[in-house]
């Protein structure tokens, strides 16, 4: 087929569609569930999918009086390395999003918001997982006491947004959902994808 020119229209994805004909939970943990679908693919043939499925996810800009953020540093271990990171969490079985976002900030890192914003949703690993983890903005923020699960050991650092783009520069920050939080960062701060804030909850 011709490349085509510009952006495709809105809905235009017919021709592209893989209908589900069979799903099979081959494996489950405590968060992942691994899945294989037969589907059909758009010429008719059938093919399998294999694919997790995953509850959802936040990750939080969490903005200091100075303009620094928060981020944290804690080992990932189907990487083997220590990460830097935004904080970040999965949701609970019927966790409100926002509530999710400011547990995590609070667990992690001791940090309580007086306002929020949702800046939007990515899509981390679309070609074997349906998580999407959802970018949310915080800011005035009070210091107070971590709330560590049990098993999670992280530091707690702040930084600028230049330092941070210098890590990933450098091929030291490579974490996707802090990089694409990143990006909405700088473009927020220049006035090209803005930000509704709202009150924190009672």
């Amino acid at each position: 087929m011709a490349e085509r020119s510009g952006l495709p229209p809105d809905g235009d994805d017919s021709h592209l569609r893989e209908e589900r004909l069979e799903s099979e939970s081959v494996w489950r943990g405590r968060m992942l569930d691994v899945r294989v679908d037969q589907v059909r693919l758009p010429d008719g043939s059938t093919t399998r999918r294999e694919y997790i499925v995953h509850p959802g996810a936040v990750v939080v800009v969490g903005l200091l009086d100075d303009g620094r953020v928060v981020v944290e540093r804690q080992w990932r271990y189907p990487v083997g390395r220590a990460m830097i990171e935004f904080p970040a969490g999965k949701l609970d079985p019927g966790e409100p999003v926002l509530d999710c976002a400011i547990r995590e900030l609070i667990e992690e890192t001791g940090y309580r918001a007086r306002e929020w914003a949702r800046a939007g949703i990515l899509h981390n690993a679309i070609g074997y997982s349906n998580e999407g983890i959802e970018v949310w903005f915080a800011r005035g923020l009070e210091a107070g006491e971590r709330q560590l699960d049990d098993g999670e050991f992280l530091d707690v650092y702040d930084a600028s947004l230049d330092e941070l783009e210098s890590l990933a520069q450098r091929g030291e920050l490579t974490d996707a959902k802090t990089l694409v939080a990143m990006l909405w960062l700088h473009q927020w701060r220049d006035g090209r994808w803005p930000l509704e804030w709202r009150p924190a909850p009672a």
